[in-house]
Order: C-alpha cells, then structure tokens, then sequence
C-alpha cells in the first residue's frame, strides 16, 4: 500500500473569490446560509434549463427563506428532499453562487463580464455571478 498524504479540509468560507469586475468577494459573507455554488455557461445544451430554473428558485426563495410557513416547507421538500435541509435552509436563508465555466466544451467564450450580462439581460438573474473559473 502507498502512503496518502494528507489534506486539511477547508470550508466554503475560508476562501476569497473574485466577482465580474475584479473585486475580492470573501466567502465568509454568507456564513449560516444554504448556498447553491454552480459553473454556468451561455452557449450549452443546457443553459436555457439551468438558467431558467436557477432565477425561479432564487425569486421564489431569496425573500421568503427569513418567514417559515407550511407552503414554503412543502415546495422546498420538493426540490431538496430532506426534511432537515428544509429546516435548515428556512432559518439560515438561501444563496446561489454562480460561477462561469469555460471548462466543459469551451462553451463559455466570452469574459467574466460578459457572461454576467447574459445572465442578467436574458434571464433576469439576481444572484451573484463571479469570475469565470476557466478562461
């Protein structure tokens, strides 16, 4: 058997990211929160999909998560299917992060700022959108 090295384990809010525009974001901003970390990108199969449903889930959560109610419990059951996630995400609130990704295809050519722009211009996107991960 060969030795295993050993790696600290770091939490999402000991790191600092960049938004569009080049600023330090620090993650520990949304400490006690649900956060959804996504790689998005403009030009694949899936985009209209993910971006359509990334704005609806964060317009329909964003504001509520801060006054449980019973409706509230049962949609978001729906959608993570945990009851203690429920719980969770209703008393800490709710964030989405997403992350442009050149990654997978190339298909996210343009900028950081670009890829900002069509989110917000074409699917009204609210939540923060950070640098792109790959070039």
């Amino acid at each position: 058997m060969g030795a295993s090295q050993s790696v600290s384990e770091k939490s999402i809010h000991e790191f600092t990211v960049k938004d569009t525009r080049g600023k330090e974001v620090d993650l520990s901003v949304y400490k006690g929160k649900v956060v959804l970390v996504v790689n998005v990108a403009s030009k694949c199969g899936f985009t209209d999909t993910n971006y359509t449903q990334l704005t609806e889930l964060y317009s329909k959560y964003k504001e509520k998560v801060s006054s449980p109610c019973r409706n509230l419990c049962i949609e978001i059951v729906r959608v993570i299917c945990a009851r203690h996630a429920v719980l969770v995400l209703i008393s800490l609130g709710f964030e989405i992060l997403a992350f442009p990704c050149n990654q997978f295809l190339r298909q996210e050519p343009g900028t950081s700022q670009d890829a900002e722009q069509f989110a917000c211009t074409r699917y009204k996107a609210e939540y923060p959108i950070f640098k792109k991960v790959t070039e």
